[in-house]
């Protein structure tokens, strides 16, 4: 079977688009101000991305695992085995690293945020009318260029979901097929057990008439040589006592 046909290297192909998007997300991620909304919200993304992309490489070990069990009937070796493992050891390890440093980031974040909270209990100076003025307009130019990003990103997410569900089911076909192949492969064995035994039957029997046979050959053999003596005993006797 040829890697473009072969289902490990069509989810492998898959994973790993989902490792690129996720690394790139990831260094989008770090250039945020931290306790923004839009950080919050792709601080979420990724973990949940995270979460995904193991799924689907825990699966894939499942796959390998079951190939493994024999690999001839799926027409690679060992040394094959042993490299879609290492890939999928680098993949988990890769999206582990990202995993560990969003959840750092994010408690260093919550104790951030609880110590400016604290702060933004201190009484602050007067300001002036003006300055209100400024800092709602700011406020409001704030709140809509949010709301534009929160939009975008809720659009990112819904494409990023319909990709993981395609990639959910493309994985649940590469095992169904598999358990399919798994169940074919026992129907043969069975019928070949059913052949071998039908075959050990009939030699039996052929075994039982082939020993009758030889048995009655032998009484017939002993017949013969009890007439043959006979006979010549009487030519014997006529040879002796007539002449």
């Amino acid at each position: 079977m040829s890697k473009a046909q072969d289902p490990f290297y069509i989810v492998k192909e898959e994973i790993q688009e989902s490792i690129d998007k996720l690394q790139s997300s990831f260094h989008q991620w770090e250039r945020i101000l931290p306790d923004t909304g839009e950080q919050v919200h792709l601080t979420k993304e990724l973990l949940a991305n995270c979460e995904s992309i193991e799924w689907k490489v825990d699966e894939l070990n499942k796959t390998i695992d079951v190939a493994a069990r024999d690999p001839s009937w799926y027409g690679i070796d060992d040394r094959e085995l042993e490299s879609r493992r290492r890939w999928t050891t680098t993949a988990r390890t890769q999206v582990g690293d990202v995993k560990k440093s969003v959840v750092a980031r994010k408690e260093n974040g919550n104790s951030t945020s609880a110590m400016r909270r604290e702060l933004m209990k201190l009484p602050i100076s007067h300001q002036s009318d003006r300055s209100y003025q400024y800092s709602a307009e700011d406020n409001d130019d704030f709140i809509a260029s949010e709301s534009d990003r929160q939009m975008l990103l809720i659009k990112q997410q819904d494409e990023e979901l319909d990709e993981l569900s395609a990639s959910v089911e493309r994985i649940g076909g590469v095992g169904l097929t598999i358990h399919e192949e798994l169940l074919a492969q026992e129907k043969i064995i069975d019928d070949l057990g059913s052949e071998i035994d039908s075959t050990t039957n009939r030699l039996d029997f052929v075994q039982k008439k082939v020993a009758m046979v030889m048995k009655k050959a032998s009484a017939k053999g002993q017949i013969m040589m009890i007439l043959f003596l006979l006979v010549l005993f009487i030519i014997l006797f006529i040879l002796v006592f007539l002449t």
